[in-house]
């Protein structure tokens, strides 16, 4: 669907299509809605014509609210944690901008974070409207990703990820293992944990893999290699946890602790270092690393 409201700060309007219910009007769905936004907040922004139906017809107060309409409107965030770290473009092209992200920093707009991301912050600097991650980097892992900002061109690099075609390596600081043996395929069944952004192993068809090699030996302390197969969320935390190693400073895993807020002195200890692959339009082949280290 093409979005009615412009792309406003490098961010495109969000939108929402209304579920079953009784509402009396549209200022009633966006209050019950999202209970933290206070009804002056939408009653303004509808002063500024900046809540429109697909249509983009300014939608106000008294306007009529029922299920299956689509609403259009921009996130705001009163106060925004400013994230104190630069990523680095490491490659560009007419298809794709390769990028050495920063720990800390999340991807795309998300919960507390909307201009500083990854994508807004991208979007301002190089003016790539259409730029778009393809796959996925957690808000706190740091190292190379790929997005594309051709959208001819976008789906046969995103059908890279889907057949496995793509070689990603990381490094992680955790425990060492005296008792495994290396290199070390692990392979479990992973499904959601009990809370919402947790991952678990548990028993089920085998969904994970990833190779685990030891790059170096640092006393009581090993920096990994690790190769996923798969690409399940969290997959690298969770295999390492379930190992008896956690990787350093992983705030989820085994145990999910408490949000530690903006405290950057603790970054998770895992590097997206490097990601290889054969050029779907020329068959070239690509490798790209980060130059940060742990």
């Amino acid at each position: 669907m093409q979005a009615p409201l412009p792309m406003r700060d490098g961010i495109a309007p969000s939108y929402l299509w209304l579920p079953e219910g009784q509402w009396s009007n549209m200022i009633s769905f966006l209050t019950s809605h999202f209970p933290d936004v206070g009804e002056a907040t939408w009653l303004s922004r509808m002063e500024r014509n900046e809540v429109v139906d697909a249509h983009g017809n300014p939608l106000q107060k008294n306007s009529l609210a029922k299920r299956g309409m689509c609403i259009f409107y921009y996130r705001e965030i009163d106060s925004e944690t400013i994230i104190p770290f630069e990523a680095h473009i490491l490659h560009q092209d007419d298809h794709l901008l390769v990028v050495d992200k920063p720990h800390f920093l999340p991807v795309t707009p998300v919960g507390r974070f909307l201009q500083e991301t990854l994508l807004v912050r991208l979007k301002k600097k190089t003016g790539l409207q259409q730029l778009t991650p393809i796959h996925r980097l957690d808000r706190e892992t740091a190292g190379v990703i790929l997005l594309s900002h051709n959208p001819e061109t976008r789906g046969k690099y995103q059908a890279l990820f889907q057949k496995r075609s793509i070689t990603k390596t990381y490094l992680a600081l955790a425990p060492a293992l005296p008792t495994q043996t290396f290199p070390l395929i692990h392979r479990s069944c992973m499904t959601e944990g009990e809370r919402f952004f947790t991952m678990r192993e548990s028993d089920g068809v085998i969904n994970s893999e990833t190779l685990i090699e030891i790059a170096e030996q640092r006393g009581d302390m090993n920096l990994y290699r690790l190769t996923p197969v798969t690409g399940k969320k969290h997959q690298l935390r969770v295999h390492m946890a379930s190992l008896g190693a956690p990787i350093v400073n992983d705030s989820f895993y085994p145990i999910a602790q408490a949000c530690k807020g903006d405290d950057f002195s603790t970054p998770l200890q895992l590097l997206a270092k490097s990601i290889a692959f054969d050029d779907p339009l020329t068959g070239e082949r690509r490798a790209f690393s980060s130059h940060r280290e742990l």
